[in-house]
């Protein structure tokens, strides 16, 4: 038998328990888990807390599960007045539904502006999804997301973090001006886009946690997700991509929400504690870089930032992503090893960032070289265990 068929088999061993050892598990997904037989995106419903470990019980999770998303559907993407009553468009009362409607659409403006060119290297996301959804790809346009900011013109403010955090403010954006700059186009009625199901699980999210919103980033998270669930080998499972990247997603962000949180920032599970850690670990390692990088001034915020609060979505391509990622959903400590692939990453360059200056090792950081993805987590593995 050969070692992928050897892997293949093991993991299906584990799944076929009545209840998942987790410890088995993260160890065996911890080193890749094959995408044959949709196991990835199954074991990722694991580890992502979403799928049960009793295997009793998760067919009855999932349809609660799905019926719910259904749920937010019928009752947060309909346009207030679509099913008649006595609001109207002008009424200025901040109770009223179409007041909530219009200030949705200023969050709504920046999702959509996010998920028209997320992963541009590939042609997923511009693609038609083979489950649409009946309710909002046959509603004459009524509910359909973009329809709502491509006739209007917002002033809003966008959510991403300036330097370490300060929202920048980008009035007046016309979403007309942006769609003849390649991005992505709706699909026509009765047939929908990979990205337009995105743009709905995030408003949706926005919706449902509403002291934390969206803020720009969030689709980078999510599109990997969304990526794998929808190309499960698993028909059943594919159907239900979208509900069930919903509640991974949602899960996930709980665990990192604090990343995007600016308040958060110096505590222990904000993005500065973050990369103070992987100052040490480079320190720890390696000195002669870490002297380098702060001789030349070169602080973690000018490239770690977006590593960090990513997962390295950026970084790489899609597949490399997924791969790693395979990796941080089965740290046990999350999300301890993602420091060790970034110091990773900083240590395995080590040649050009002690031999170049302040803008040359800006420039390498910022735009992380081609790299065999396997290198990467082999250094990171033997970093961890050193």
């Amino acid at each position: 038998m050969s070692l992928h068929k050897a892997r293949i088999k093991a993991f299906e061993e584990i799944l076929e328990e009545d209840v998942i050892d987790m410890n088995h598990l993260q160890k065996l997904a911890f080193n890749g888990i094959p995408e044959d037989k949709g196991l990835r995106a199954l074991v990722w419903r694991i580890l992502l807390h979403y799928l049960p470990q009793e295997k009793n019980i998760r067919d009855g999770t999932l349809m609660k599960k799905r019926q719910l998303y259904k749920q937010f559907i019928d009752e947060i993407i309909a346009a207030p007045g679509c099913a008649g009553g006595t609001d109207h468009p002008l009424n200025i009362s901040p109770d009223s539904t179409w007041s909530t409607y219009f200030k949705d659409n200023e969050v709504l403006l920046q999702i959509d502006k996010d998920v028209r060119r997320l992963c541009p290297d590939i042609s997923f996301f511009q693609s038609a999804t083979e489950f649409p959804c009946e309710e909002v790809v046959n509603s004459n346009g009524v509910k359909r997301l973009h329809r709502r900011v491509e006739t209007s013109v917002l002033k809003y403010s966008t959510l991403e973090r300036r330097g370490l955090g300060v929202a920048k403010l980008s009035n007046e954006i016309r979403r007309s001006d942006s769609l003849s700059c390649g991005d992505y186009a709706p699909l026509h009625e009765g047939c929908e886009a990979h990205w337009e199901v995105v743009e709905r699980m995030l408003f949706l999210y926005a919706k449902l946690n509403p002291g934390q919103g969206y803020v720009q980033g969030m689709n980078e998270i999510i599109g990997p997700i969304y990526h794998t669930f929808a190309c499960d080998s698993n028909k059943e499972y594919r159907q239900h991509a979208e509900a069930d990247c919903f509640f991974c997603f949602t899960n996930l962000m709980a665990e990192i929400r604090d990343f995007f949180i600016r308040t958060l920032d110096e505590a222990e599970s904000g993005i500065n504690y973050m990369m103070t850690k992987l100052s040490d670990c480079v320190k720890r390692h390696d000195v002669a870089v870490w002297n380098q990088l702060e001789k030349l001034e070169l602080r973690p915020q000018y490239y770690s930032f977006r590593w960090l609060t990513l997962l390295l979505s950026q970084e790489f391509s899609l597949p490399d992503v997924e791969r790693i990622w395979d990796s941080l959903f089965a740290d046990g400590q999350r999300f301890n090893f993602l420091i060790y692939v970034c110091c990773a990453m900083i240590l395995l360059m080590r040649e050009n960032l002690l031999s170049g200056d302040f803008a040359a090792n800006v420039k390498l950081l910022q735009n992380f070289p081609p790299m065999d993805v396997s290198l990467i987590l082999n250094k990171a593995l033997e970093l961890s265990n050193s």
